[in-house]
């Protein structure tokens, strides 16, 4: 019943599920157990790709089709045994933030009607070194998900002459993330910088397919190849995370040899566990893969002495050096229109 209370033991811990029955996903009618028991069973990948991590928690307290709100702060009440983590925001306010310490941390979270996780780039234990860049493909209006299959495709190409290993998994929604496991060498500003060359020479070698526009206006019906998602103190949707979707879609690490086929509509909480138990974790070689920034740093550096301009930060950062005034392309056009009349 809805009502009713369930006990689960997880990693050694008694973790309270309340209200086990309450349905989260319509869809199917998935209830909080459900999403319980799918991040059980795909436990393992899971822990290998946000274990140790800062997370940001999505909630939802009635369900997907409920109303929501992001919590950075771990709220009063939250258990002893609870990991957390400073963080910070862009404008450096300091938060108390969980950490996905081990599967006994989610079940908790989900608890609290959390249906997906939000990651940071980072190990708690190593907050000065981003050890992930993560390139969303972020299909714009009228793209259709094929041509963000050969975004894809792309993209990995680059990164294959770089000698860089690289490996994909859909959002759960539209899109594709493509990830590097990089060795804890850099910090957030290299990663973005090396995110932002590899948009812009993917967008040169293919502008009929992808765009670096930062702003939308200019991107058109192409992919926008997201630097951004690499700016310090941003989180990215994380890995096996469940959406808040009626159909309970899942963002899945897949094989680049399923790219061509797969349909990110099918990969749900009811599917991707089964899926992972047939095949396995499609990620499990990323920790053993450690990649150098460098090759891209390079593509960065050659880009500045060519005479480019830093590409435009988020707005709720502070203006950065040799970064182009943020100001959108038409209205730049219309202010100089008017200084001249």
């Amino acid at each position: 019943m809805a009502g009713d209370a369930v006990m689960l033991e997880v990693d050694g811990r008694e973790v309270r599920v309340s209200n086990p029955g309450k349905v989260f996903f319509s869809g199917r009618g998935e209830t909080k157990l459900d999403l319980v028991e799918y991040y059980l069973s795909v436990a393992g990948p899971l822990m290998r790709a946000m274990g140790g991590r800062p997370v940001l928690l999505e909630r939802y307290p009635d369900g997907a089709s409920g109303k929501s709100f992001f919590q950075k702060r771990v709220p009063k009440g939250a258990p002893e045994w609870l990991t957390t983590t400073v963080v910070s925001t862009p404008n450096g306010t300091l938060s108390n933030a969980m950490v996905a310490a081990d599967v006994a941390h989610v079940v908790w979270a989900v608890n609290m009607g959390c249906l997906g996780f939000h990651v940071w780039p980072y190990l708690a234990e190593a907050p000065a070194f981003a050890d992930e860049l993560r390139i969303d493909l972020d299909p714009q209006p009228g793209v259709v998900f094929d041509q963000v299959r050969e975004a894809a495709r792309e993209v990995k190409a680059a990164f294959d002459e770089l000698a860089m290993p690289v490996h994909v998994k859909t959002s759960g929604r539209r899109g594709l993330h493509v990830y590097a496991r990089l060795a804890p060498r850099w910090d957030s500003y290299a990663v973005r910088a090396a995110a932002v060359a590899l948009a812009r020479e993917t967008a040169r070698r293919r502008p009929d397919l992808i765009t670096d526009a930062w702003w939308k206006e200019e991107r058109g019906e192409r992919v926008f190849v997201d630097f951004n998602q690499n700016a310090p103190h941003k989180t990215v949707f994380g890995a096996w995370s469940a959406r808040p979707r009626a159909g309970a879609q899942v963002s899945a690490p897949i094989g680049w040899h399923e790219v061509d086929d797969v349909e990110p509509e099918d990969l749900t909480i009811a599917t991707v566990g089964d899926r992972v138990a047939r095949t396995g974790d499609p990620w499990a070689a990323m920790d053993g893969e450690p990649a150098s920034l460098e090759p891209l740093l390079g593509w960065h550096a050659r880009d500045m002495a060519a005479g480019l301009m830093d590409a435009p930060w988020p707005p709720v950062y502070p203006k950065m050096p040799n970064e182009p005034p943020r100001v959108a392309p038409s209205r730049a056009a219309r202010t100089a229109e008017e200084g001249t009349s």
